[in-house]
């Protein structure tokens, strides 16, 4: 999957926690829930200077609260890919989670199909 396919699933699936999401699905709207709060900061930095030096720019606050329910919802897709219940997000609660997560996140998927769904890179 592309950039912009990835993306594009990503935001069409906004509320969606069922399925499952490749991994090349999962990084690539992980970096455009990076890239466009930065985007947002600096725009940030030039229309409200003084709010956004505090970090409470209103356009990176609002990029991050958009982007907030679709990434959790990519992130638990992915953990589908891997036959493992979204539920698993709440390990972020504890140090050593957050580096099992990452571990998680970068397992190559269940080839095809689990209880979660068909394989997302099996041909259509």
């Amino acid at each position: 999957m592309k950039f912009g396919d990835a993306v594009a699933s990503g935001l069409r699936n906004y509320f969606n926690f069922s399925g499952r999401a490749s991994r090349s699905e999962f990084w690539f709207f992980t970096l455009f829930c990076i890239l466009v709060p930065i985007v947002g900061s600096v725009a940030d930095l030039f229309l409200f200077n003084a709010l956004a030096q505090e970090g409470l720019g209103p356009i990176s606050v609002v990029s991050n609260l958009a982007l907030l329910v679709p990434g959790i919802a990519v992130a638990a897709r992915r953990l589908h890919d891997i036959d493992r219940t979204g539920w698993w997000i709440l390990i972020t609660l504890t140090i050593i989670g957050n580096i099992w997560l990452i571990i998680w996140w970068c397992t190559k998927g269940t080839a095809g199909r689990n209880r979660f769904g068909s394989d997302p890179l099996a041909a259509k």
